[in-house]
């Protein structure tokens, strides 16, 4: 059952990474499986990622990963399946123009660690990857991890509160011409969004919808700030 998650720019080597990682963790004891990012995209990957979690196998998942919130919906994934994880960056690559956004992991996040960074030729620490995934206890249960998760009223009214107010701010910027490649500012955030087309209050609505429904069923200790970042990140990625 272990994840490793890969993450990078475009032409860093993940996919020759993974390769190498689907030989040297795999075995006769256990099979070891590369999860490619599918047509159906974030939404596709989480849910094949969490169908072979139900296994004992090794899952490696090979895709960018660019988005903090994306290695966050995995670590959700793990810490459910109650199996050990590790991130392995592969630096370097990118360049091109129409490359997405990539957000270097940062170890301070618990979603980001255990970290491990490789580049070019470099060979892969796989005795510290080994002992991330095979020698470490399992997570402890936490609320992420509940049958029945359950967060306190004042948490849902903020939650619903903030991405009622992201929505006005986008709403608000495209009635005072906003126009595609401008960034919407939201108060009290440090970051925008930029948007790549006009969206609909509808389309809004209906992604706010499934990101609640989703901070629901993973309930995070993050606090306010940092979610409402990552639902930043999660309309950016779903209204390229």
């Amino acid at each position: 059952m272990p994840l490793v998650v890969l993450c990078g720019r475009p032409g860093s080597g993940k996919s020759r990474r993974a390769a190498e990682l689907r030989e040297a963790l795999g075995g006769p004891e256990r099979a070891a499986h590369v999860v490619s990012e599918p047509e159906g995209g974030r939404a596709a990957l989480r849910a094949e990622v969490e169908r072979r979690l139900s296994r004992r196998d090794v899952v490696i998942v090979d895709a960018g990963n660019e988005l903090r919130s994306v290695r966050y919906e995995l670590y959700c994934a793990a810490r459910q399946a109650g199996t050990a994880r590790c991130l392995l960056h592969c630096a370097g690559g990118g360049g091109g123009p129409d490359e997405p956004p990539f957000e270097e992991p940062d170890p301070g996040c618990r979603w980001d660690r255990p970290l491990f960074t490789v580049s070019g030729e470099e060979p892969l620490p796989l005795g510290d990857i080994r002992a991330a995934l095979f020698e470490s206890a399992p997570p402890a249960p936490h609320r992420a991890t509940r049958a029945q998760p359950l967060q306190s009223g004042e948490f849902l009214h903020r939650l619903h509160r903030l991405t009622q107010d992201v929505l006005a701010a986008v709403m608000a910027a495209q009635s005072a011409g906003a126009m595609p490649g401008d960034t919407v500012r939201v108060p009290g955030l440090a970051e925008g969004l930029v948007l790549s087309r006009p969206v609909s209050l509808a389309e809004l609505s209906r992604l706010r919808r499934q990101f609640i429904s989703y901070t629901k069923m993973q309930p995070s200790d993050e606090n306010m700030s940092q979610l409402a970042s990552m639902f930043l990140q999660y309309l950016s990625r779903s209204i390229q």
